[in-house]
């Protein structure tokens, strides 16, 4: 068992969000209400979560997918004797919820959808390649077809070692200052076909700022992702994890875990017409594992790179 660092984190839900439906739906469970108890002070897999709480294997796993679809814990991969074992731990320590009156406020956050395939900017090396609903773009392992006309299309892209940069528009109105930065997308190494131990460094630049490296535990495959298409083959790279990047007034988080020093302000949001986003494994890094970035058609979540800029009007 690996005790889980201190912290006070609190989720404010908007009692109209869709995520606050899921949320609250998540909580109305007796067995998931103990889990989440359970992990107030620790990190568990889930054989010890079951084992905890008095449930089989399988109602466990049911359970914990459920509060982790609902962001209520977060998971990650570490090796075991055989494999991997997925190790869970709770997001938040405190949760409230904003009952609506009258009309929702109007315009507090900037929200952004940019699907995987709309780089403007990439480096790649092989093993590279992409992957639309229907099809493979290109050929494997070259990298002129990561400037196909049909990348727009792509569902999943991967390389050994590299970047891709995209440009999400600045829609922040006159008169507003961001409060804070929020990036998620569905990410992991690239191995050779999977690999259950495939350590990758992966690093997320914004506007030009090196907000910090995320280690990859592995290439996830040999069990078909949720929204993986048919004619994808099993062996291969199948779904990621779900990462959520932070940006603050106070520094950078990953899943609730610091990740960097560098603050909202070191960004320059407010004077820019756009705003870089740059995903990549460094050539020099300690592992050079490689990274698959997954769209709303693959893998297991159904989005594909978000942003969120929540702001105040001044």
């Amino acid at each position: 068992m690996v005790e889980s660092p201190p912290r006070n984190l609190t989720l404010e839900l908007d009692g109209q969000a869709e995520r606050s439906l899921a949320v609250l739906k998540a909580l109305a469970s007796e067995p998931r209400l103990r889990i989440l108890t359970l992990l107030g002070d620790r990190l568990l897999n889930v054989s010890e979560v079951a084992q905890a709480i008095g449930i089989p294997l399988s109602t466990a796993n049911l359970h914990l997918s459920a509060l982790e679809q609902a962001g209520l814990i977060l998971t990650d991969h570490k090796p075991a004797s055989r494999g991997s074992q997925k190790v869970c731990g709770r997001a938040f320590d405190t949760i409230t919820v904003r009952l609506p009156h009258g009309s929702p406020p109007l315009g507090q956050a900037m929200e952004l959808s940019m699907p995987i395939g709309a780089y403007v900017d990439c480096q790649v090396a092989p093993t590279c390649g992409l992957a639309s609903e229907h099809g493979i773009i290109g050929l494997f392992d070259d990298p002129a077809s990561f400037y196909e006309p049909a990348r727009l299309e792509a569902q999943l892209l991967w390389f050994h070692h590299g970047y891709v940069e995209y440009r999400f528009p600045n829609r922040l109105p006159p008169n507003s200052e961001p409060e804070g930065l929020q990036l998620s997308l569905e990410l992991c190494s690239e191995a050779p076909f999977h690999h259950d131990d495939w350590p990758s460094d992966i690093t997320l630049w914004i506007n030009g700022v090196e907000i910090g490296t995320w280690t990859s535990p592995a290439d996830f495959g040999g069990q078909r992702g949720k929204l993986t298409p048919s004619w994808w083959e099993e062996h291969n790279s199948q779904h990621g994890l779900l990462k959520v990047w932070r940006v603050t007034p106070q520094g950078s988080w990953i899943d609730g875990l610091k990740l960097s020093p560098v603050t909202l302000s070191d960004l320059r949001l407010e004077p820019a017409r756009y705003i870089s986003v740059r995903l990549g494994v460094k050539e020099t890094a300690r592992h050079v594992g490689g990274i698959n970035i997954f769209g709303r058609q693959f893998g297991n979540y159904p989005q594909d790179i978000a942003l969120r800029i929540p702001y105040r009007l001044l």
